[in-house]
């Protein structure tokens, strides 16, 4: 398109078609990434920021109390989404939804989701979820139940901003604070 207006003299349309490409190219980039080797580090499933740390009673997937960790990415980070440590996925859960914004606490809740459930390979359960956001409109995810995956591999992406939400047992030791900037499969949020 950007070279059809150009030869056709549409110059300026050619620059913004030039421009909306680049930010496309760029938004879907996926860099290599160093895995932490240590087995009992949870690694970051994503880049952003951590928004929420908290303790909270999981009553859609674990049934339990949990650690919650949400990290929200604005359009400007980088949107594969990585598996934060090795295991089995038991399960996954997609729910339609809304679209708030992504920052949001009601978008935990009501926004369109796919979440992870993880056995990792200490026999502990943990949930991953993928929530769409304001201007998010597409989640992908590769995984699938019976899956045996490894740490710092990808499993899908969010297209256009979201946020991912961390469910952890509650004997996980936290290492990161809220405000933290984290890239996702080298970032240890916690350690088992």
């Amino acid at each position: 398109m950007t070279a059809a207006l150009w030869y056709f003299g549409a110059h300026y349309a050619a620059i913004f078609f030039l421009l909306l490409t680049a930010f496309v190219v760029w938004f879907f980039r996926n860099p290599e990434r160093d895995i932490p080797s240590d087995e009992n580090s949870i690694v970051s499933p994503a880049d952003g920021k951590v928004i929420v740390i908290g303790r909270v009673f999981d009553d859609r997937f674990l049934k339990t109390d949990a650690l919650k960790i949400s990290i929200f990415m604005n359009v400007f980070n980088v949107h594969v989404n990585r598996i934060p440590t090795s295991g089995k996925v038991l399960g996954v859960f997609y729910n339609p939804g809304k679209f708030f914004s992504a920052d949001k606490d009601k978008a935990s809740l009501e926004n369109e989701q796919n979440a992870l459930l993880i056995e990792a390979k200490n026999g502990k359960k943990f949930v991953v979820n993928q929530i769409a956001g304001l201007i998010a409109r597409r989640i992908v995810c590769y995984a699938k139940p019976g899956d045996s995956i490894e740490k710092g591999r990808r499993f899908g992406m969010i297209r256009f901003g979201s946020r991912l939400d961390v469910y952890l047992p509650t004997d996980c030791k936290i290492d990161v604070n809220v405000g933290d900037k984290v890239k996702a499969g080298s970032s240890i949020l916690a350690h088992w």
